[in-house]
Order: C-alpha cells, then sequence, then structure tokens
C-alpha cells in the first residue's frame, strides 16, 4: 500500500542516503548530532506513514514539514563543519527540497477536502 504514494518511496530512498551518510559522521558526533539527524528522518518515515492511514492527514503533513525543515538547517550546519561534502550536500537539498515540494503539494490537496 505504501508503494502507492510516491512522497513514500522518495523519502524511503533518501532515508536510505541518510542513514548511510550518518554513518560517516566523525566519532566524536555520531552518537549526537548524527543520531539527531538520523532520528528525525526516521520521524519523518513515521509521520508519512501515518499520514497514508489517517482520514485527517492535515497535522502529520504540517509536523513532516517541519521536520524537513530542522533537517535542512542540520544539513546546512554539517555542512559548515566539513561532516559532510559539497557534493553531498548539494544532493541532499536537493532532495529535501524535491520532497518538500511533493508534501506540500499534499498538504494543499488535504486542506482542499
Amino acid at each position: 500500500m505504501n508503494d502507492d504514494y510516491p512522497a513514500f518511496r522518495k523519502w524511503y530512498v533518501i532515508l536510505d542516503w541518510i542513514l548511510d551518510r550518518c554513518e560517516t559522521f566523525p566519532k566524536s558526533v555520531r552518537f549526537t548530532f548524527s543520531g539527531r539527524i538520523a532520528n528525525l528522518a526516521l520521524d519523518i518515515l513515521e509521520q508519512l506513514i501515518e499520514a497514508i492511514y489517517s482520514k485527517d492527514k492535515k497535522a502529520q503533513l504540517a509536523q513532516i514539514n517541519m521536520n524537513l525543515e530542522k533537517l535542512r538547517v542540520s544539513y546546512r550546519l554539517s555542512f559548515n563543519r566539513k561532516y559532510i561534502s559539497g557534493r553531498q550536500f548539494e544532493f541532499i537539498v536537493t532532495e529535501l527540497n524535491e520532497f518538500g515540494k511533493m508534501i506540500g503539494g499534499w498538504l494543499k490537496s488535504a486542506q482542499g477536502k
């Protein structure tokens, strides 16, 4: 059922990438900063599942948007602190923005109902 939702499929791929990158963060921040990034990404996965199975999707979609913004800021800080490369930063920003547009469209659709 979850495969019927393009946002779920997209996030699943992004999440896989995020979890792989979190494992490569410096040991000094692996259990704090990268752990927080991984938790935010996993929270979004859970909220997506809740949105798929809820009648009123607006609250979950709004929370996904909030956590997505937290991820954007976290990745900007990761790049500034050189935990990720410029290429990795460019990739994740593009993916997060694309996913954000999908969630924004879904939210507009849910508000119209």
